[in-house]
Formats: C-alpha cells, sequence, structure tokens
C-alpha cells in the first residue's frame, strides 16, 4: 500500500459557521445488498476519540488499550487484505484503508507521562505503530495550544497525513511548517491494489474556540469547504471519497452527509458513540447509544440520504482504544456504492475470552509499561483522607445540581485566586465558579483516602486557575442565569460555586446565549444571590447596584467556554492548572482532612430551587452557628493544623507554597503536588497585553500554549 498524493495550500473559506445542534431523523433501512455485483470491496478499518487511554479501557483492564489495539487492528488489516472470511457479495479485487477521527490524546496522567523531562511523546508512539492511513483533526488536540499538537504531528510518521478541509492553520507558525511540509492537508488520497485510489477529507468542529484551544488557527463552516476537496478530487478522478470527521456528535455528521454529495462513507468523531448490531460483542458495561432523534439504538452503519438521494453509511467506534470499526464497503464497475457487507460492524479489543488479542510487544514495552508505571506511583501517593463520598457524578450530579465535590473544586479555584492576587497583581475573588463539564471523573468517590491520580481523575485538562476581575453585578447574574439555563437537562456548562449561594426557579424562562457570547435572552431564573460576607447581588430576581465582583474560575470559562457570557473580559492565570489548586486545596487549606461538616453529601446549600438562597454561615459575619445550614465555603483557617499520619513529603507539594520548583529528581520520590504535578504537565508564566492576557506553557520537553477543555 503506497499514498500517493498530498494535496496541502490555501483552504477555501466560505460561508459562515454552521453549528447544527438539534438531532435529526434519519434512514434506518440500508441500501439493496445484490449479490455478485461487487467490481471493487475496500474495507475501512477505523478507530476513533483514543483520548490517551493507553493502558486499558476505564471500565475493565482487560479490554482496550493502546497495545491490544495495535495488534488488533494489524490482524485485521492482514486479514481484509487476503479476503480472509470474506462474503459472497464481496468482490476478490479488494484494498483496505485505516483511519483515525481524532482526540488522539487528552491531558490527564497518562499523557502527563509523556512530560517528563526526556519522556517520549507514549501517544504518538501508539498512534505510529497503529498504520493509520490518514487522521482527523480532534479537538482534544489543542488543549494545550498548537506548538504541542506540532510537537505531536511531529513524532508520528511523516507519510501519515491529517487532515481537516476547513481549518487554516496559517495564523500558526509550527503548524503552517507542517502544512507546507505535506502533514497537514485538506485530503489525501491513498492508493491501493491494483492502482485503486481512495481520497480521504476530514473536518472539524467550526465551533472549536469554545471548547479547546486553537489561538489562531481559523476554523470554517463545513459543508461547503469538505464539498470542494469533494469536487476537486473526482475531477482528479478519485471516485472512492471517505469523510473522516470530528464534529462532537453524529447527527452533526448525518446534517453534514445530507447535504454533500459525492461523499461514499464518513467515519464519526468525537462523539464517543457505540453503534452496533445484535451479534457485535461489546466490551463490558457498553451499551449500544441511543439516536437523540429517533430514539432507536444506533445499529452499524447508520443511513442517511445525501443530497442527490445517495445512500451513505455513517459510522463511529465508540472511544479509548476500545474498538476498531470494520466496514467493508462493495462499489460496482462505475465506482459507485453498491452495498455494505454484512461482516461490517465494531470489533472489540479484547485480552480475555475467544476474541482475544495478545498486546502488540512493541507498544507493550515502548508505551504501556513507562505510562502504566509512571500512573501506578500517582495512584500510591495519598494526598488525603475524606470523611465523607464525594459526589462527581455527572446526572444527576455535577452537571445538574450542587454536589460536595462540586463545592470543593470551586473552593479550590476561589483558594487559588485568593492565595495568588497579590503575587500576580489582581484583585482577591470573591467568587469562584467551576463548570460542570470540567469535572470528569463521572463517578461517587469513596470515603477515605485521595490519591493523586485522583485529582487528575476529577481535573483532567490542562486548565489554569483565572481570576476575572470588575464583573458589573447585572453581568454576574448573567452568569448565574448561564450556570442553570439547561437544567433540569445535564450540561456541561451547570455552575459548581464557592463564595455565593443563590436560589433559582427551573420553571421561569432560561437565559439563550448565541456562539459569540452574547445574551439573546437574559433569562429569569435567578431570584435571589448572597456573597458570603452578606452581600445581596439578586433580590426578587433583580439585580441589587454596588461595587463590581471579581471572579475565580478557569480559563477555559473566563474565554467564553460552554458559552458563558464573560465577553472577552480580560482575565489573568495565577500560576496553577485546576488540577493543582485542587491538590493545593485539599493538602495544605484543608491539611489533607475533607469533613463532613464542611462537605456533607449533597451540598451544603449553596444552590437551591426556590425564591432565597441559603443563608452563609453567620449571615456573613463570620459566625458559624447559623440556623441554616450553612452553605458557605470553609475557612481554612478553622481548620486543624495536624497533618494525616505518614511522612508528609508524600502527601504535600514539593514546597511549602505549594508551586514547586518546576524541576524533577527522577531517580527520587515523584512530585506531586499542585505546583509540582501540575508541573508534570505545564508551568504557568503571564504575559499580560493588550486585550487580556495570555498564557505561556512551558513543558518539560518543549513550549505549548493557551489551554482548554471539552465536556464530552
Amino acid at each position: 500500500m503506497s499514498r500517493l498524493v498530498r494535496t496541502s495550500g490555501a483552504l477555501i473559506l466560505t460561508s459562515a459557521l454552521v453549528v447544527p445542534f438539534a438531532p435529526t431523523a434519519s434512514a434506518s433501512a440500508p441500501m439493496d445488498t445484490p449479490d455478485g455485483d461487487a467490481a471493487f470491496t475496500l474495507t475501512l478499518l477505523h478507530g476513533n476519540d483514543p483520548e490517551s487511554a493507553l493502558l486499558h479501557a476505564s471500565a475493565d483492564p482487560e479490554f482496550g488499550g493502546a497495545a491490544r489495539y495495535t495488534t488488533l487492528i494489524n490482524q485485521l488489516r492482514d486479514d481484509e487484505a487476503a479476503g480472509t472470511g470474506a462474503g459472497d457479495d464481496e468482490s476478490d479485487n479488494r484494498g483496505v484503508v485505516a483511519v483515525n477521527s481524532g482526540d488522539m490524546y487528552l491531558p490527564g496522567p497518562e499523557l502527563s507521562a509523556s512530560l517528563e523531562d526526556g519522556a517520549p511523546f507514549y501517544d504518538a508512539i501508539a498512534t505510529s505503530y497503529a498504520g493509520y492511513d490518514a487522521i482527523s483533526m480532534g479537538n482534544h488536540e489543542f488543549d494545550f495550544g498548537p506548538e504541542f499538537y506540532a510537537e505531536f504531528i511531529s513524532a508520528v510518521p511523516e507519510d501519515v497525513p491529517f487532515v481537516a478541509a476547513n481549518v487554516d492553520v496559517s495564523g500558526e507558525p509550527e503548524l503552517a511548517a507542517l502544512e507546507a511540509a505535506g502533514r497537514i492537508a485538506p485530503s489525501t488520497v491513498v492508493e491501493v491494489e491494483n492502482d485503486v485510489q481512495v481520497g480521504i477529507v476530514g473536518a472539524l468542529y467550526p465551533a472549536l474556540a469554545t471548547i479547546s484551544s486553537p489561538r489562531n488557527v481559523v476554523l470554517d463552516e463545513v459543508v461547503g469547504p469538505v464539498q470542494a476537496e469533494v469536487d476537486r478530487l473526482a475531477a482528479d478522478g478519485v471516485d472512492k471519497i471517505i469523510m473522516i470527521s470530528h464534529l462532537q456528535n453524529i447527527t452533526y455528521e448525518e446534517r453534514v452527509a445530507r447535504e454533500l454529495t459525492g461523499v461514499d462513507a464518513v467515519v464519526s468523531g468525537g462523539g464517543h458513540e457505540v453503534m452496533a448490531n445484535p451479534e457485535d460483542a461489546l466490551v463490558p458495561g457498553d451499551e449500544v447509544t441511543v439516536h437523540p432523534g429517533t430514539g432507536a439504538p444506533l445499529s452499524y452503519p447508520l443511513w442517511v440520504d445525501d443530497a442527490e438521494g445517495a445512500e451513505v453509511p455513517i459510522v463511529t467506534a465508540g472511544s479509548d482504544y476500545k474498538y476498531v470499526g470494520r466496514l467493508v464497503l462493495n462499489f460496482d464497475a462505475n465506482g459507485d456504492l453498491a452495498s455494505v457487507g454484512d461482516r461490517s460492524g465494531p470489533v472489540r479489543v479484547s485480552g480475555t475470552g475467544d476474541d482475544a488479542v495478545e498486546p502488540h510487544p512493541e507498544v507493550e514495552a515502548q508505551v504501556t509499561k513507562p505510562v502504566a508505571d509512571y500512573v501506578k506511583e500517582l495512584g500510591n501517593t495519598e494526598i488525603a483522607q475524606s470523611e465523607v463520598a464525594l459526589d462527581g457524578g455527572r446526572d444527576p450530579g455535577v452537571r445538574t445540581q450542587e454536589t460536595n465535590l462540586g463545592n470543593l473544586m470551586a473552593d479550590s479555584l476561589l483558594d487559588a485566586g485568593k492565595r495568588n492576587a497579590e503575587e500576580y497583581g489582581v484583585a482577591e475573588p470573591q467568587i469562584g465558579i467551576q463548570n460542570g463539564g470540567g469535572i470528569r471523573n463521572d463517578s461517587v468517590i469513596p470515603a477515605g483516602p485521595l490519591s493523586a491520580l485522583d485529582t487528575y481523575s476529577i481535573a483532567p485538562f490542562a486548565n489554569q486557575v483565572a481570576v476575572v476581575p470588575g464583573i458589573p453585578r447585572s453581568q454576574v447574574k448573567e452568569l448565574l442565569e448561564r450556570g442553570v439555563a439547561a437544567t433540569p437537562a445535564a450540561d456541561g456548562g451547570f455552575m459548581q460555586v464557592a463564595g455565593v449561594n443563590f436560589a433559582y426557579d427551573p420553571e421561569r424562562t432560561a437565559q439563550v446565549v448565541t456562539e459569540d457570547g452574547e445574551v439573546a435572552t437574559p433569562g429569569e431564573r435567578v431570584r435571589h444571590a448572597i456573597l458570603h460576607d452578606g452581600t445581596v447581588l439578586v433580590e426578587d430576581g433583580e439585580v441589587v447596584d454596588g461595587d463590581a465582583i471579581t471572579i475565580a474560575t478557569n480559563d477555559f470559562s473566563a474565554r467564553g467556554g460552554d458559552m458563558y457570557p464573560f465577553r472577552d473580559a480580560d482575565f489573568t492565570v495565577v500560576g496553577t492548572t485546576y488540577q493543582g489548586a485542587l491538590e493545593h486545596f485539599v493538602t495544605e487549606a484543608l491539611t489533607g482532612q475533607i469533613t463532613a461538616a464542611d462537605y456533607p453529601e449533597g451540598g451544603s446549600g449553596r444552590i437551591v430551587i426556590g425564591e432565597e438562597a441559603t443563608t452563609p454561615p453567620g449571615n456573613g459575619g463570620g459566625d458559624d452557628d447559623d440556623d441554616n445550614g450553612g452553605g458557605g465555603t470553609p475557612d481554612p483557617t478553622d481548620k486543624p493544623t495536624d497533618k494525616p499520619t505518614g511522612d508528609p513529603d508524600d502527601k504535600k507539594p514539593g514546597g511549602s507554597d505549594g508551586k514547586g520548583d518546576g524541576k524533577d529528581d527522577k531517580a527520587g520520590s515523584l512530585p506531586v503536588t499542585g505546583g509540582a504535578l501540575a508541573g508534570l504537565i505545564i508551568a504557568a508564566v503571564v504575559a499580560t497585553g493588550a486585550g487580556g492576557s495570555a498564557l505561556y506553557l512551558s513543558r518539560k520537553r518543549k513550549s505549548a500554549t493557551d489551554v482548554g477543555e471539552l465536556d464530552s
């Protein structure tokens, strides 16, 4: 198999963003499958959203993992090329193409192993052994900024192109250089057996800046640029064309496919959907995703009609190295898609049972072992004891209501903002805001020990703590309205808070925000809001006049992520990731003791449904003997001074200030903390300029900039 064509150059940028979120119904019946009709059979092997799940599927260590995935995709490639198990409807004239639809890595403990001084890029090694013919850009690729993504691409073999037709990287020098070298392109053409050419066109989520950190990378809408690239390939004689896209949910790919012509199949990424047929084996714990429009389980493939009425199969393969998708496409003599083979479906990555595969030895040695050793050390590093189970579930949970873990995260941001305010020349914040979508463990952590690894599970992104000063009270209300706009539905924008209590009425008008972060419908849900010092911000749904408010949040939210209406407000990052803030808060401010009194199950009443907010402790007077159950942020000065038992150096930052010195002793103990564990990922330096603050992240291997997060 050889890769002949690399297309690059200026992208055609057409109309405005088209970001369809509403699900659409789809054709459910596949095309007829006449026997013996195929002149050529193309097997499309596909993956998506591996997201640094290098070791195994999160639910079961016997499934998934980059090493088993590599073995499986290589075995399937050989079998499909040889026609092993081919159906009667397939042609002896056959070829194989392998693609991935993006999100090749995700900030977290596995990726942080690559940030150790001198460590290789483990995700790039795994990607290299998979032997992809093309990879789509994903949103998480930009979480550490464009330079970091450029480093990843450079660590993957030079004959693997990264494709996206609606992306202009010319504003980022490192990515622009890769485009000039043919590593980044709108599309690529792969030549398989008997000189058959297969075109592969990429597409990326247009609203990328709202969920990640592309900085000067420019995104266009999808349909126009993709259609232009499809038409160009067709004019060059390529009559088999695949779109690999990362559009965040499969209903978006449906919408796009309906408006295109000339695309034979679509490989979707970003939604993590599991699609399968009754006979397909799934990884334990997985269920077939229900189509949000039709309510029916997603069969493999999902069929839609394109703009000319031709049927187009759409496929996806879960996430986290759990499945290799196998789509068998039969083409007639005219190059048109005639049928999809009955053998098509997801093939699970299993280490047990009849379908078990052995881990790929090189990937096992070069990726699995060093990453597992690193993560194990994080897991063995206890940083706190909790008297209470900490609720980080999604629904019900941090995306629908106040939880004690949500309170802990918001308290951590507020603490970091206050603690570092003087050093970074900002006012001390009065409110802490943590978006529910940034709390990612999706589980209840039992009472007992909390490890360094737990903090990565809770707060895996590279988001920095940011202080946003001078927010008018009317805008504070808008932010609170945004936090409850989606209720009762689960939403990553649901707000966990510190320093403020508020009451809302979900039956009243919800706020509507435009893609530009402008409030189109103000919202009438927030009825009462009171700071923990007793200052009333909202009374009977109306803003109370007074001084502006300073807010601590994460930089993803500060720049308008989850449609938070900060509206380009200036903000300053204050020297720690949100994971680092969490670890510092529990080890230093809480002295390693998370109490049921401070963080009761169900929350402490900071967010309630009704007309009146819970009264903060002492009504803001500092008296903890109020009769209303509290609802306040714990005061670290009231905590006992006793540390958890054991060696304190094993449980706290690599320095009493928790900032760490950014240095590693690779022969000694693992640096753990807020500053030090965060230092495994990034060291933050603030550069202030016109219009706001820019964050520069220095990695131990290479510098990267601007970080972000995604809610799925």
